[in-house]
C-alpha cells in the first residue's frame, strides 16, 4: 500500500505533467499545420491537407528582404484573407489570385470594392467566400472554418496605391475585419487585422479558445503595445505573436520588447511568442 507521502508525491507529478501538456498543446498537435510570417500583417498558413491560406499579402514590406519573390513563389494558393482595403494589407492579393485562382475571403463590401477599384478578379470571389461580422465560413469539407469578426479601424482602396492603375482617389473599402481561423484537429488562430482595443474582444474566447493570436502592436495607426496587451487579456490566447510594427518608421513606435514588457505587467509574459520573418513554425 502506498504511503500518504508517496501518494501526494505521485499526485503532484501527474499534476505537473498535465499542466505541461495543456500549456504546450497549441504546438504539440503534430498535425502538419505550418505558419510563416513575412512582416507587417502578412502570413502564409498551410493546413494538414495541403491547403494554403494567405493573410494580408503585402509581402514587399520593409521587414521582408524577399519582397515580391514570396508572392511569385506561391505556386498554389486556395484562399486570400484580406482584413481591409489599405495597400499594406491588400498587397499582392490581385496578382496572386489571377495567377493561382485563389478565392478572396473578407467582408462583402470590401470584396466588391476590390473588384471595382483594386484590380481583383471578380470571378474569384462570391457569396461563398465573402461575408460579414459574425459570418462563419466553411472550406475544404470542413477542414477550415473562418469567422469574420470586427476590427476598429478605417478602410479605403486606391488603385494607384495598389499599383494596378492611375486612380489615386480613395474609394470606400468596406468595414475592416479580423479573422478567427479554426483548423480541424489543429490550432485556432485569431488575426486581428488593423485595430484598436475594443471591449467586444472579450466575446471571442466565449465561442473559440484561441491558440495563437496575431496582434498588431505598432501604435499610431493601430493599438500600441499597452493596448495590445490589454487585448490579449480580453482574448486569453495560449500564445500571441506581435505583428504590424517596424515598417512605417518613425511613425510606428511600438516594438516587440515594449509589448513583452506590457504583457509582463499583466502577468501574461508566458503568452509572448515572437516570430521571425520567413521562418515557419509548426502548430
Amino acid at each position: 500500500m502506498l504511503s500518504i507521502q508517496c501518494f501526494f508525491r505521485l499526485s503532484r507529478a501527474w499534476m505537473y505533467a498535465l499542466i505541461f501538456v495543456l500549456s504546450s498543446s497549441a504546438y504539440a498537435t503534430g498535425n502538419g499545420t505550418t505558419l510563416t510570417w513575412y512582416g507587417q500583417s502578412a502570413f502564409v498558413l498551410t493546413t494538414p491537407k495541403g491547403h494554403t491560406i494567405v493573410f494580408d499579402p503585402w509581402f514587399a514590406n520593409p521587414m521582408n528582404p524577399q519582397g515580391d519573390k514570396v508572392a511569385d513563389a506561391l505556386a498554389h494558393v486556395d484562399l486570400i484573407l484580406v482584413s481591409h482595403g489599405h495597400f499594406d494589407h491588400v498587397g499582392a492579393a490581385a496578382a496572386i489570385s489571377r495567377r493561382t485562382g485563389a478565392k478572396l475571403v473578407g467582408t462583402l463590401d470590401m470584396g466588391e470594392s476590390l473588384a471595382r477599384y483594386g484590380g481583383f478578379p471578380k470571378e474569384n470571389m462570391s457569396y461563398a467566400t465573402l461575408g460579414n461580422y459574425g459570418g462563419q465560413l466553411s472550406f475544404f469539407d470542413g477542414e477550415v472554418q473562418i469567422l469574420i469578426v470586427p476590427a476598429v479601424h478605417s478602410s479605403h482602396i486606391s488603385g494607384k496605391d495598389l499599383g494596378v492603375n492611375d486612380d489615386d482617389e480613395a474609394h470606400w473599402g468596406g468595414n475592416p475585419a479580423g479573422f478567427v481561423v479554426k483548423v480541424a484537429g489543429g490550432p485556432t488562430i485569431y488575426h486581428t487585422g488593423d485595430t484598436d482595443l475594443f471591449q467586444d474582444m472579450a466575446l471571442i474566447p466565449k465561442f473559440s479558445h484561441i491558440d495563437l493570436m496575431l496582434a498588431c502592436i505598432g501604435d499610431h495607426f493601430t493599438m500600441g503595445p499597452s493596448r495590445a496587451a490589454d487585448a490579449v487579456a480580453l482574448v486569453k490566447p495560449a500564445h500571441v505573436v506581435p505583428m504590424h510594427y517596424g515598417t512605417f518608421l518613425p511613425l510606428l513606435t511600438g516594438t516587440p520588447d515594449a509589448f513583452k514588457a506590457e504583457l509582463g505587467k499583466r502577468k501574461l509574459a508566458g503568452t509572448y511568442f515572437p516570430m521571425k520573418v520567413g521562418v515557419p513554425i509548426n502548430l
